[in-house]
C-alpha cells in the first residue's frame, strides 16, 4: 500500500467504529498519525472504543493516540484538536465522521431528537472545523473532509432531523472552502453507502427501508477511506468545495443547486400570474420527492 499521507497529522471523530475505524486504521497505514476520536464505550465492555483502535493501529506499526471527547460541545471540541498538537506537534487534516441517528417520522420527532441529531452532526462540524482553523490559517496549509449524505442530498423518509443536518453539513464546507482558500485549506464532503452500527438503526418498517437495509448490507464500510486519504493527501490539493460519494467500488460526483430556468414579466408578477404563466412552464423540470434509495436502485457493484 502507497504512503500518501506520510507524515500528516490526522484527527478523525467517531473513530471508534464503523467508518469511522476504518478511516483512522486507512490514514494510519497510510503513514498518517491519527488522533482517534470517539466517546463510546464498547458494548459489554469496560473498554473505550477509541482506546480498541488505537490498539489496533500500533500493533501493525503505526502511530495514533485516543480521546475520549464529545465533538458535540466547543470546549471538547477543542480539546480533540489541541490533544493532536500535544502528541504529534501538528495537525494537518479534519475528519468530520462522528454522527447519530434518531430516526422519527417528521410528524412525531421530538425536540430533544431534532436538536441531538443537530448538535452532533451539525454543531460537532463545525466546532472541531472551527478549532483546527486557526492552526490551518496559520501553517498555510489544512484539510477538511465532511461526512454528508443522500438522506440530506435527495431526501429519505423518518430522518428531516438527520438531513437537515446533513445538508447543512455541505454548506458549512462549501463557505469554508471559499473563506479559506486564500490560506490554502480545503474542504469537500463525501456521502457514505455503507452498513455501520449508525445505519443498522434504521428501521425496517417499510418495503422501501428493508430493500434499503439489504443492500447497505453489501456495502463495505472499508471502501468509503481511500477517497478520503486521496483528499488529505498533496495529490488532492486542488480539490475544494465539492462533493463526492462512495457506494462499494463505485466513486460519485454529486451537483450543486445552480438557477436552471428563468421566467421574466416586465410588468412584474402577480400570484394569478404565477399560476397560469410561471409554474405550467417549471413544472416539468420539478423533482420527485422519492427517498435516497430510489436514486440508486442498481445493486452495488
Amino acid at each position: 500500500m502507497g504512503r500518501m499521507v506520510e507524515g500528516k497529522v490526522v484527527v478523525v471523530t467517531g473513530a471508534g467504529e464503523g467508518i469511522g475505524r476504518e478511516f483512522a486504521k486507512a490514514f494510519a497505514s497510510n503513514g498518517a498519525k491519527v488522533i482517534v476520536n470517539d466517546p463510546a464505550r464498547i458494548a459489554d465492555a469496560n473498554v473505550f472504543a477509541a482506546d480498541r483502535v488505537v490498539e489496533e493501529i500500533r500493533q501493525v506499526g503505526g502511530e495514533a493516540a485516543a480521546v475520549i471527547e464529545s465533538v458535540a460541545e466547543w470546549e471538547s471540541a477543542q480539546r480533540i484538536v489541541q490533544a493532536a498538537l500535544d502528541h504529534f506537534g501538528r495537525i494537518d487534516c479534519v475528519i468530520n465522521n462522528a454522527g447519530i441517528t434518531r430516526d422519527r417520522f417528521f410528524f412525531n420527532m421530538s425536540v430533544e431528537e431534532w436538536r441531538t441529531v443537530l448538535d452532533v452532526h451539525l454543531s460537532g462540524s463545525f466546532f472541531t472545523a472551527r478549532a483546527a482553523a486557526p492552526h490551518f490559517k496559520g501553517q498555510g496549509s489544512g484539510c477538511f473532509v465532511h461526512m454528508t449524505s443522500t438522506s440530506g442530498l435527495i431526501g429519505n423518509l423518518g430522518q428531516a432531523n438527520y438531513a437537515a443536518a446533513k445538508m447543512g453539513i455541505v454548506g458549512l464546507s462549501k463557505c469554508i472552502a471559499m473563506d479559506m482558500a486564500r490560506f490554502n485549506v480545503r474542504s469537500n464532503c463525501i456521502a457514505p453507502w455503507a452498513w455501520t452500527a449508525m445505519t443498522a438503526n434504521i428501521p425496517a418498517d417499510s418495503p422501501e427501508n428493508i430493500a434499503r437495509i439489504e443492500k447497505l448490507k453489501r456495502m463495505e464500510s472499508n471502501k468509503i477511506p481511500p477517497l478520503a486519504v486521496y483528499l488529505a493527501s498533496n495529490a488532492g490539493v486542488k480539490v475544494s468545495g465539492q462533493i463526492f460519494g462512495v457506494r462499494a467500488n463505485e466513486i460519485y460526483f454529486f451537483s450543486q443547486p445552480r438557477i436552471l430556468r428563468t421566467l421574466h414579466r416586465a410588468e412584474g408578477w402577480t400570484p394569478e400570474s404565477i399560476a397560469e404563466h410561471a409554474i405550467p412552464a417549471l413544472e416539468s423540470g420539478f423533482y420527485e420527492n422519492v427517498p435516497s434509495m430510489a436514486i440508486t436502485p442498481w445493486d452495488p457493484i
